[in-house]
């Protein structure tokens, strides 16, 4: 006789579920929230393969030479006649408002004139301090790279280092809109990477250019190096850093930008491969170029026997504006705000922090990619942290030049001919206001 079925069967007995730990389920909900989807989509766009036609196309470099050859004639045009009126007005001009002297002296002044003096002199052993020992501004606020060449090549050809100084700044500034346009075309599109060079040779303060300053060594130092990055060439970034650093403060931008790569592609390593010669380069030339930007001080110091002589130097040109505090990293731009505008000004600020934010997180911004998106948001940390905003932001600015990819300044004819109007009314002030008439 045949058993029941029930006693056939084995017992049913009650299956076992296994929970995921509690973590992981608040890791779940996050990644299923608006905040988390959020997230997720602007690690795509910063991570997505670079978007640019690359190689470029023929005849590239003749464009962009033609266009540089146009905006330094636009320069030396817009110079030349600010320098006719203050000639005939008699107006003073420099630090010492001194009566103008030739055209060379113009485009040779403030600064510039302070690189003639290095190349001439070298440094000096010691500091200028007014009466309540601040150290006052002097020639170790400005970095040797850029006035060493002027040296050398002067008593190379014979010429003296005003045409030497200007000659050089108008070549670096070519290599600067040259590796500017390669870098663009290596991140996104044709469209906004020509008129983000056009609009870079135009800017406002783009008659840098044409006189005797670093500015455009500096980008061209600068544009190469993130390029090289994009390529994942890192060791060849070593070299480039160096010299950088030693031509015009801001390499510690790229040395954060680098460890925000090397962070990204260690924690991306498994499914974008970061084998170890890549990671050791990208350590090795980041953590170079950060000792590299903060060895002037030490530099300085141990030459004048002053302590922190490069930083107390730089602080003797905030004397006017905000007295002598001591220099406290990312305090800057409240210490000027709060001093000359009060509780407003630090309101301010602080928009004008969500705003750099906000301008970070725009899917616009952060489609051009891991190493722009990283170098622009380390750059700005970096003025941000050291700087204190005055007459001289707008030409501290100008590296960020990357961003003006973003396609939506060159979406519609009518804007990009409203921008690039509004850079040539701008220049015109700015060379009135920033050089003829005031400090840059």
């Amino acid at each position: 006789m045949s058993a029941p079925p029930s006693e056939l069967a084995s017992p049913t007995r009650p299956s076992r579920v296994i929970e995921r730990p509690s973590r992981y389920r608040r890791l779940d909900r996050l990644r299923g929230s608006r905040i988390g989807r959020a997230l997720r989509q602007y690690g795509e766009d910063v991570l997505r393969p670079p978007q640019g036609a690359v190689p470029v196309e023929r005849g590239s470099f003749t464009r962009v030479l033609l266009l540089w050859a146009v905006a330094r004639a636009v320069n030396l045009g817009f110079l030349w006649g600010f320098y006719s009126i203050a000639k005939a007005a008699r107006w003073g001009f420099g630090p010492d408002s001194e009566r103008l002297g030739t055209f060379f002296d113009y485009l040779t002044g403030w600064d510039a004139d302070r690189y003639g003096q290095i190349a001439a002199q070298g440094y000096p052993m010691s500091l200028p301090m007014n009466v309540s020992g601040d150290i006052l501004p002097n020639n170790w606020a400005f970095l040797p790279v850029f006035p060493g060449l002027v040296r050398v090549l002067s008593d190379a050809t014979g010429l003296g280092w005003q045409p030497i100084a200007i000659l050089l700044s108008l070549g670096a500034s070519l290599g600067a809109t040259w590796l500017l346009f390669l870098l663009l075309r290596t991140v996104t599109k044709p469209q906004p990477a020509w008129w983000a060079v056009v609009f870079f040779s135009f800017a406002p303060m783009s008659f840098l250019f044409v006189i005797g300053y670093s500015e455009g060594l500096f980008m061209a130092l600068m544009f190469g190096a993130m390029l090289l990055a994009i390529k994942r060439k890192y060791l060849w970034i070593l070299p480039i850093g160096l010299v950088t650093a030693y031509t015009r403060p801001g390499v510690l931008a790229l040395g954060l930008a680098l460890g925000i790569v090397f962070l990204v592609r260690f924690f991306r390593r498994r499914v974008d491969p970061f084998p170890v010669r890549e990671w050791a380069s990208l350590m090795v030339t980041g953590g170079t170029i950060a000792v590299a930007g903060l060895s002037w001080n030490h530099i300085a110091q141990y030459v004048t026997g002053t302590h922190n002589a490069y930083i107390r130097t730089e602080l003797g040109w905030w004397l006017d504006y905000v007295g002598n505090d001591a220099f406290t990293p990312f305090t800057p731009w409240f210490r000027q705000a709060g001093t000359h505008l009060g509780v407003v000004g630090i309101v301010l600020v602080i928009a004008l922090i969500i705003g750099f934010l906000a301008l970070m997180w725009s899917r616009p911004v952060r489609r051009l990619g891991l190493m722009v998106v990283s170098y622009a948001f380390s750059y700005g940390v970096y003025i941000f942290a050291v700087f204190l905003p005055q007459q001289s932001t707008f030409r501290l600015l100008m590296p960020m030049a990357p961003m003006m990819a973003d396609e939506r300044w060159s979406s519609t004819p009518r804007r990009r001919a409203a921008i690039l109007t509004g850079c040539l009314v701008l220049q015109v002030v700015a060379i009135l206001l920033l050089w003829t008439r005031g400090n840059p």
